[in-house]
């Protein structure tokens, strides 16, 4: 039982989920909540769990139901659950999890490969939700560039609602690099851009693809969005400049869809 916040777990729990260099090094991360558990269960990827003194009859159900009673379990006092959970209502579960691992050539040599390709996404909001999205509109993968906010933060993990676990993606160390590498496989870019002369529902998007998207604040630099074999435009009303750059994905994302059905 672990009944202070000077106990050794609680101490390593903590560095897990506030420090991302601590999360690279071991190459785990904090799963919270039943439905991440489970999806990180059903793929054999929890080394340890943490219950709430309240969760522990629940907790014992449901490792006996995914035949996972070999994973530790230790429990821990309901306040000082609290006191580390990173949402307003707790359900009581944490999971240490392994980090799911890809290889870039299974990404990249899929046939007609559809990769969402971000380029220093800092908000973690919005990275969960462009894997979300790239779930739901079935792209194949997702590049990122070690600029991004790291994919394993607490709130980014929260955000794709399980989708990093199904969604095969690898971090590239600079995006410039890797689209020429993959414009040498065939890979045709599109970004969305003030210079595009083209409505981003007019491409037909096929073979393989790239959706390039940026930073928040900057969009996509120069040198990237200058390798882009396609600059399209979305029609925007009023006196906007751009759009959230989830909902630009989104789009982007869903028009692929549309036009690979």
């Amino acid at each position: 039982m672990i009944e202070s916040n000077a106990n050794g777990q609680y101490k390593k729990l903590q560095k897990l989920m506030k420090q991302s260099r601590t999360r690279r090094q071991e190459g785990v991360f904090v799963v919270e909540g039943w439905k991440m558990v489970k999806e990180a269960l059903e793929r054999n990827l929890v080394l340890h769990l943490y219950s709430a003194e309240r969760e522990q009859e629940h907790c014992r159900e449901e490792l006996n139901r995914f035949s996972c009673g070999n994973v530790p379990v230790d429990l821990m006092r309901d306040n000082l659950f609290s006191q580390l959970s990173d949402t307003v209502s707790p359900q009581g579960i944490l999971g240490v999890v392994r980090m799911p691992v890809y290889e870039r050539e299974e990404i990249v040599n899929q046939p007609d490969a559809k990769l969402l390709c971000l380029e220093n996404i800092q908000d973690p909001g919005n990275l969960g939700t462009m894997f979300r999205t790239a779930e739901g509109a079935g792209m194949t993968g997702v590049v990122l560039t070690k600029g991004c906010v790291d994919l394993f933060n607490p709130k980014v993990v929260r955000s794709t609602m399980g989708s990093l676990f199904r969604v095969p993606f690898y971090v590239c160390q600079d995006m410039e690099e890797e689209m020429k590498f993959m414009q040498k496989q065939g890979f045709c870019f599109f970004a969305a851009h003030l210079q595009g002369t083209k409505d981003f529902t007019e491409e037909s998007y096929e073979g393989s693809i790239g959706i390039l998207i940026g930073n928040e604040a900057n969009g996509l630099s120069e040198a990237v969005s200058g390798l882009a074999d396609c600059k399209v435009k979305i029609p925007m009303e009023g006196e906007l400049e751009s759009l959230n750059a989830a909902v630009s994905a989104a789009l982007f994302m869903y028009e692929v869809r549309r036009k690979r059905r």
